[in-house]
């Protein structure tokens, strides 16, 4: 039964897909098809309860034997119980996280929102309400999670789960920031830490994915409220991850 080597995930507009499009480029890695729909094998538990054996022949079966296999299923960071169900399934696999500056992504997360049709309300006003929202979500969007915006930038609770049932060093931490300035660093430290043939090359002129075109300012009121707000647990992510990780602000 072939399992994922390495599953990508992190938070929604981090650039998990770029991530992918890279894993995907070296001769030496395969990725679980199609991109989209993601398999979200260890967050739905209506394809959780079909087992391990759905889990291989589905996205796995296909892919040569000679490569070390992966999914990107974005929400696995999110997902309630989802750290466990990995850990008794694939004990041994490697999970890559995507994390954005908790402000920035939460603004793209709304503009995404807006351009497909799931928010009308100014962004400070659905700060405000996520909280209802979150509550009230019916079963079709408790995936999607549209206005989920401040919430999702929560990353030391995120982790947590993660980190207190893998080992460390199967745990890799990529800042999104990392992709626009550093492309080629980011592949040699996706490679490394996944025992293969470091090829830099992979990242050249692979632009950024599902990019939303320019839009207006993210407010200032906005941007001061969840400065404030995510203070306190952006420390606690820098102690969680400590080592060379420079958190966004303090």
């Amino acid at each position: 039964m072939r399992l994922a080597d390495f599953i990508i995930g992190g938070a929604p507009r981090s650039g998990t897909s770029w991530l992918w499009h890279l894993a995907d480029r070296h001769p030496g890695l395969a990725m679980a098809k199609p991109l989209r729909p993601e398999p979200k094998f260890f967050l739905i538990d209506e394809l959780y309860n079909k087992g391990a054996d759905y889990y291989s022949a589905t996205w796995f079966a296909d892919l040569p034997e000679t490569v070390l296999v992966g999914e990107k299923s974005t929400n696995y960071l999110e997902g309630v119980g989802v750290a466990a169900r990995i850990k008794e399934t694939i004990p041994d696999v490697r999970l890559i996280f995507l994390l954005r500056n908790p402000v920035e992504r939460a603004y793209s997360n709304y503009g995404w929102s807006r351009k497909n049709g799931m928010e009308n309300e100014g962004f400070m006003q659905a700060l405000l309400l996520e909280e209802q929202r979150e509550a009230e979500l019916p079963a079709a969007l408790r995936y999607a999670r549209p206005h989920a915006y401040f919430s999702r930038g929560l990353y030391a609770d995120l982790l947590a789960p993660f980190f207190a049932l893998f080992p460390r060093e199967q745990i890799l931490i990529v800042r999104t920031e990392e992709i626009a300035q550093h492309p080629t660093l980011v592949a040699e430290k996706l490679h490394r830490f996944l025992g293969i043939e470091v090829r830099a090359q992979d990242a050249l002129g692979l632009a950024p994915i599902n990019q939303l075109p320019p839009g207006e300012p993210l407010p200032e009121d906005a941007r001061s409220w969840m400065l404030e707000r995510y203070a306190e647990p952006n420390r606690r992510l820098a102690a969680l991850l400590g080592g060379d990780f420079v958190p966004w602000f303090i």
